[in-house]
């Protein structure tokens, strides 16, 4: 056993995980006298080459450091045996989740080393990005390669997308449909076309077995293993973080760590050797396209260059030595000398791998650098629904509840679309939601289709992202808005950021569902409100119907918007039982009713003779704000008009404003905490821009800035605002 193993089984105290930390070192065996069986010559020499690309591109950054380092930049010395056997293993049918050390494995797939120059040099021409994202961050729809969806830079999140993908996957076999394939996307769902269905795409998602100790990936391999998910952990284990050790890092290795999650099959390969590596995940990607369940690899691999171009090896590395011995190349040298290849064969491959490296980077320089002019284009796909259309007042219909609303707006999108799926916490089964907001879906749609998630919102959220990049339309649930936040990586990093940094080839369309607000006692985990924070993520839409019709419409053009919308339905508004919001309930729009999110409307219009005379003012508001403002307008008849926003982005400022100069004074009416909150900006903004129309300074209300709503009644009424408190604010400012 080598220097580099046993260095991972030192000072670990528990005689099991030692045990374990010895079983996986021990995947790194003296070089074999030949690759692994079965292994074509012309594999072996494609292999041969794509190394030395590789190990030649690695050495040319580093050579031209002052140019290639501009921007931050991982290379895949040390792990180019085990990514090339992935790639060579990928079919143009599957689909790929690469990180930011995977170079090795693009070229694999086939991509030139021009391509990833240019996004290392953050060139126009970039083919992932247009030189928005970092190096070996691809995002790519190309016939004859795997899907690649957008990935981030944050270590362990590309688990539940990547898992995501495989079950988006799962569920068009179980519903015997035809996934779309690259361009495909986004159009309408066909059967599958079972003769041409042998293949069984797969899955790949790379990892580091540093990101193994994030809690989020054991969201993804829960969710793996108990939907028996078509997907391939590829873990690539180089024992460093950045510059934390593994014995510093974990009580245990990727493959350990493994063995809790029964129904997956676990398998380690000697990431330095192509031939183990190949024959490793031979045996693993045979077992997924059978459809026996996920699998995980671990792969032992030297970490050869600088864990990035900014942290440089010589700064804390004192193993160097240790993980040279395990250089793949020269290894792969000796073995295809023992297989027969000639020196002079094998210099020749060399050379020319460091020939096309050299005239890529003068062609990479010479590239063009991104418009300047295009730095704010795809910041969303364009939208689906740009006009109301259908019916909002049905001759004869009943008047809805919010709730019912709601779920009939969903009912129709999982009857009328069948690539649409519904899933959270408690939503499927006998329940329906805690709010009973999908009660009968899941019966009447199946459990493949609407389904109970493990209470985890990282993956809820998460998952959308990869669902949508196979052509799945995901509408998913957290249960209350104050538990988003573990959502939030996923929100933040993956998902909003995805349309823009792929220059819009892998927009995320997914419908959020968040139930939100306070009444009656929710207390300091069930009441919270949290739109100001959502609103400062870009790239993602919030929606926040105030009445059962606009429910309707919004949700059917949520779940068209291309993408991701957070919908924030009111708990208080549900069923309409809080005092003052009976306007709530409304004639049920018709199946197919939409509204254009980005539109504001007139929810209550000031008397015209008392608007010509200048006794009027604005109320700018949303959600709950609707109801306290019309009731408070009673103290003054015919001098209030109230604006629903119904969307906060993206906003419809143009009503706004326009609303404002029809009347010089405004109020800005909220239910969350005032201080810092999208009201006070809202506020601010008008100040902005309307200051000469202005008969008073712009109002604003909004709850008490503390940091949890009290569980007594008494309490929370304090807190919020309230038609009474809407009422005195109104006197003051059309008194002004």
């Amino acid at each position: 056993m080598s220097e580099f193993a046993v260095s991972d089984t030192a000072n670990l105290a528990s005689t099991r995980v030692t045990a374990a930390a010895a079983a996986a070192a021990a995947a790194f065996t003296t070089p074999t006298a030949a690759p692994a069986p079965g292994l074509d010559k012309e594999l072996q020499r494609r292999a041969f080459r794509l190394m030395h690309t590789a190990a030649a591109m690695a050495a040319l950054y580093e050579e031209e450091k002052a140019t290639a380092s501009r921007y931050v930049h991982a290379t895949a010395r040390g792990h180019e045996a085990v990514q090339l056997a992935a790639a060579f293993l990928l079919t143009e049918t599957d689909y790929a989740a690469p990180y930011y050390r995977d170079d090795a494995l693009l070229l694999g797939l086939g991509l030139r080393p021009y391509e990833l120059m240019l996004q290392l040099l953050a060139k126009a021409d970039d083919p992932f990005s247009g030189g928005r994202t970092y190096y070996s961050h691809p995002s790519l729809r190309r016939a004859g390669i795997p899907v690649i969806p957008h990935q981030s830079s944050a270590t362990g999140m590309q688990a539940i997308p990547a898992t995501g993908m495989a079950h988006a996957l799962a569920y068009f076999e179980s519903q015997g449909l035809k996934y779309p394939r690259n361009e495909e996307v986004g159009s309408p769902n066909q059967r599958l076309n079972t003769e041409n269905s042998a293949a069984n795409p797969v899955v790949l998602c790379s990892i580091g077995d540093g990101a193994m100790t994030e809690g989020e990936v054991a969201e993804a391999l829960q969710m793996a293993v108990l939907h028996q998910l078509p997907i391939i952990y590829l873990v690539q284990d180089n024992d460093w973080g950045i510059s934390a050790t593994g014995r510093e890092m974990r009580a245990m290795n990727a493959y350990e760590f493994a063995a809790g999650f029964p129904g997956m099959l676990r398998l380690q390969v000697d990431g330095a050797d192509f031939g183990s590596s190949h024959q490793g995940l031979s045996d693993a990607f045979a077992h997924v396209r059978a459809r026996k369940g996920p699998a995980l690899v671990h792969a032992k691999c030297p970490l050869l260059g600088h864990h990035t171009s900014g942290v440089r090896r010589e700064w804390y590395r004192n193993d160097l030595g240790a993980h040279q011995e395990q250089d793949p190349l020269p290894r792969l040298h000796q073995q295809l000398l023992r297989q027969g290849f000639t020196a002079e064969e094998l210099n020749a491959l060399a050379s020319e791998a460091t020939a096309l490296v050299r005239a890529d980077w003068e062609q990479a320089l010479a590239a063009p650098n991104p418009d300047p002019a295009t730095f704010a284009d795809h910041e969303f796909a364009p939208a689906a629904v740009t006009a109301e259309a259908g019916e909002r007042s049905p001759a004869g219909a009943d008047k809805a509840l919010m709730v019912d609303a709601a779920l009939h707006a969903v009912d129709d999108i999982l009857r009328e679309f069948p690539e649409a799926l519904f899933y959270g916490q408690d939503v499927g089964g006998e329940l329906g939601g805690v709010f009973r907001e999908a009660a009968l879906l899941a019966k009447k749609y199946g459990d493949a289709r609407v389904f109970n998630t493990p209470i985890q919102e990282a993956y809820i959220v998460g998952s959308t992202a990869g669902m949508a990049a196979v052509g799945a339309r995901p509408i998913v649930e957290i249960q209350f808005a104050d538990y988003i936040w573990p959502a939030l990586n996923q929100l933040v990093e993956e998902l909003s950021k995805s349309c823009y940094l792929t220059e819009g080839k892998f927009p995320i369309p997914a419908l959020i569902r968040v139930p939100i607000g306070a009444y009656g006692g929710g207390g300091p985990y069930h009441s919270g409100s949290i739109e100001s924070t959502l609103l400062t993520i870009r790239g993602i839409k919030v929606v926040y119907p105030s009445n059962a019709a606009d429910m309707k419409g919004l949700m059917r053009a949520a779940f068209l918007d291309p993408n991701p919308v957070i919908m924030l339905e009111h708990k208080g508004l549900y069923w309409s039982k809080v005092p003052g919001t009976e306007d709530a309930k409304t004639i049920e729009p018709a199946a197919g009713y939409v509204i254009p999110l980005g539109k504001a409307a007139v929810a209550q219009a000031a008397d015209p003779d008392k608007l010509r005379q200048g006794d009027t003012a604005l109320v700018v508001t949303y959600g709950m704000g609707v109801h306290w403002a019309k009731a408070a307008s009673r103290d003054f008849p015919g001098q209030v008009e109230i604006l629903d926003l119904r969307t906060l982005n993206p906003l419809d400022f143009e009503a706004v404003t326009e609303a404002t100069r029809r009347h010089g004074k405004v109020l800005v009416l909220t239910e969350e905490p005032l201080m810092n909150s999208f009201a006070e900006s809202l506020a601010g903004r008008i100040q902005r821009h309307c200051f000469e129309v202005l008969d008073a300074p712009v109002f604003t209300l909004g709850a008490a800035n503390l940091p949890a709503i009290a569980l007594n009644v008494e309490l929370e009424r304090q807190m919020l605002p309230s038609t009474a408190k809407v009422s005195v604010s109104l006197g003051e400012l059309l008194g002004y």
